[in-house]
């Protein structure tokens, strides 16, 4: 597929495959092109964001629209986007429906996203218009693009109770992690991580993707299984898992 990825501040993982790391927080966001889809991964941090990112997808493939969304996990920087996305399918781990519909949850999310330093009514019309996933993957569940089939894994919990991660094969295959693999900074544990689950979640994605494939941080640059592998054994010994 010949598309111009760096001319929109993107970057070519593969023949139709890209990432781009956003401004703000650097959260990676994940395009997949197919013959009759374009899933996107992550959509970004607020709604206004996201209306960017929608008319990059279109200048980028000549005018098409995002038809399916496969969201990492329920936090504001990487799913605060969504409602841009009209008419999209939208996916999450099995678990991130409930808590994106509860107004209590969507509270934690908008007053995390000001802590942060999101404009505070940028985070309340992105909480208001939360988009919760229609379609939740307990195990895996495999979409069909037209030329190209791709992956999703609930390989968690780990970073939260509700992490999905994108396979794409191909020559060498793409995983993007979410944030269950940072590579910009030490990997965040807050209060909904479930740190004694995490290293068998980096487990389940080094036997999704391999020795070979390219990792895809929720932070930071592209990275490989050694990274991954090392990183896995950091929150072991952090978080005093065997």
């Amino acid at each position: 597929m010949d598309v111009d990825w760096e001319a929109y501040g993107w970057e070519r993982l593969a023949d139709g495959v890209g990432r781009r790391r956003l401004p703000g927080w650097d959260a990676t966001v994940g395009l997949v092109l197919g013959t009759r889809g374009v899933l996107l991964y992550d959509t970004g941090s607020s709604t206004a964001e996201g209306a960017e990112l929608r008319g990059q997808v279109a200048a980028l493939t000549g005018g098409r629209k995002v038809t399916h969304i496969a969201l990492s996990h329920p936090h504001f920087d990487h799913v605060f986007g969504t409602a841009a996305f009209a008419g999209a399918e939208v996916f999450g781990a099995v678990g991130s429906d409930e808590l994106m519909r509860r107004v209590r949850d969507r509270d934690e999310l908008r007053t995390d996203a000001v802590k942060q330093g999101l404009d505070g009514a940028a985070a309340a019309e992105a909480a208001d218009l939360l988009v919760a996933p229609r379609h939740v993957v307990s195990g895996e569940w495999t979409l069909d693009l037209g030329d190209r089939q791709v992956l999703l894994a609930n390989v968690g919990p780990g970073h939260t109770g509700h992490d999905l991660a994108l396979c794409v094969p191909g020559t060498r295959e793409v995983v993007f992690c979410g944030d269950l693999v940072e590579e910009s900074g030490e990997p965040q544990a807050g209060p909904d991580a479930i740190p004694s689950r995490w290293p068998d979640a980096l487990d389940r994605l080094l036997a999704l993707g391999g020795e070979e494939a390219v990792y895809v941080p929720g932070h930071g640059a592209v990275v490989d299984a050694t990274f991954v592998r090392a990183q896995r054994d950091e929150l072991a010994r952090r978080f005093e898992v065997s």
